[in-house]
């Protein structure tokens, strides 16, 4: 009796075991720059420069498909609000849709004329935006993958663009050093933020007129877009900030640096909580995994790794 309690608890563990991540999955053939859950949290979707994307079951670490389409690296993907559906946007200048199942592009967004580093979608699943080295940023009807708007643009390179909680505004980080605030409704610019000394690489509502942003200054940032002022700076940080994941109650936030350095801020008292030194470089993306007890981040090395947070 006791061997066999013995050999189911051992099936057990091995069943567990089996079920979870490992701490590092060989992803792509190139660098890994972006990474995305799917609403359920069991999928991963990641972008590589090897110019494909990868969807990943997150329980297992498994590949679940390769899809392949794109001419030129990846540099963004993007879920739609039912999970059904990808977006990626690339150096190709496209953004391509996918369907998840088969893995069969469905639509094919063309108009950017640079590398669409960032795509965003909207809170009620019907509009994209996208951001571009053309210095652009523009928004699309997914309903017919029309774009309906160029907003404007930038003095140089778009890196990223977020939509607010409600829908009504968008914010668009640029290699200029500035964060420009568009009105959906009238599609035009109401605000333009200045303070950051070096190209802001992220950008992230944590409600409708609060911001957060990152930057190739080290500093991460919180903004009052009404007042159009910075209210708190963090840091300086180790290295050039590139990836940014809000935490499911937004009391937190996760960042990761081109050194390889991952830190979970507090934004209450705008102290680390968290700090970490990666055994690989070039930290381009993070993501809290569905429990938020890991960070997941993509790599220089064509890596993905699953930081327990401790």
């Amino acid at each position: 009796m006791i061997r066999n309690v013995f050999a189911l608890s051992f099936v057990l563990f091995i069943g567990i075991a089996a079920a979870y991540p490992p701490e590092e999955i060989k992803a792509h053939n190139a660098l890994v720059y972006s990474v995305a859950f799917s609403p359920d949290g069991k999928t991963l979707a990641t972008a590589g420069f090897d110019n494909s994307v990868k969807l990943w079951d997150y329980a297992t670490g498994k590949e679940i498909r390769t899809i392949s389409g794109h001419t030129g690296p990846v540099y963004a993907v993007a879920f739609s609000k039912d999970g059904k559906t990808l977006y990626s946007s690339s150096l190709d200048t496209t953004i391509k849709a996918w369907n998840i199942v088969d893995g069969k592009m469905t639509q094919e967004l063309k108009g950017h004329t640079g590398i669409v580093d960032g795509c965003a979608i909207s809170p009620d699943g019907k509009t994209l935006a996208s951001c571009s080295s053309d210095k652009s940023v523009k928004l699309w009807n997914l309903a017919d993958g029309k774009e309906l708007k160029t907003l404007g643009s930038h003095a140089n390179s778009v890196y990223s663009v977020a939509f607010s909680p409600d829908g009504k505004s968008l914010a668009s980080a640029s290699a200029d050093m500035t964060i420009k605030i568009w009105d959906i409704a009238s599609q035009k610019e109401t605000k333009s933020l200045k303070g950051p000394t070096a190209a802001i690489t992220g950008v992230a509502f944590t409600d409708n007129n609060t911001l957060v942003s990152i930057g190739q200054d080290r500093f991460v940032r919180i903004w009052n877009v009404q007042a159009g002022t910075e209210t708190k700076k963090m840091g300086p940080t180790p290295d050039d900030l590139y990836g940014l994941a809000l935490s499911k109650d937004i009391k937190s936030l996760a960042t990761s640096g081109y050194g390889g350095n991952v830190a979970i801020w507090n934004l209450a008292d705008g102290k680390a909580s968290f700090n970490k030194k990666l055994k690989l470089f070039g930290a381009y993306c993070v993501a809290y995994s569905p429990d938020e007890k890991h960070l997941i981040t993509g790599h220089d090395s064509n890596f993905l790794l699953i930081t327990p947070i401790k």
